[in-house]
């Protein structure tokens, strides 16, 4: 397979710095929503941890499909 060129590889690892971030705000904002639905207060720390899996999850795949593609 062709190397990607380096505009699109830096375009890639880019959103990923955006990416890692925004899911972790993305599972605060709903676990605020849901601790204030069933008056809770640990849906908050939940989210966070749920944001930031789904986070690095993004990372490793995104790692694991460039490792490949470049062997």
């Amino acid at each position: 397979m062709a190397k990607k060129p380096w505009p699109v590889m830096v375009g890639e690892y880019t959103s990923l710095a955006f990416l890692l971030p925004a899911t972790a705000l993305i599972g605060y904002v709903l676990g605020y929503l849901l601790d204030k639905e069933f008056e809770t207060s640990w849906l908050q720390i939940a989210g966070v941890i749920v944001g930031i899996v789904a986070g690095f999850v993004q990372l490793i795949r995104q790692l694991m499909r460039d490792t490949r593609d470049d062997q």
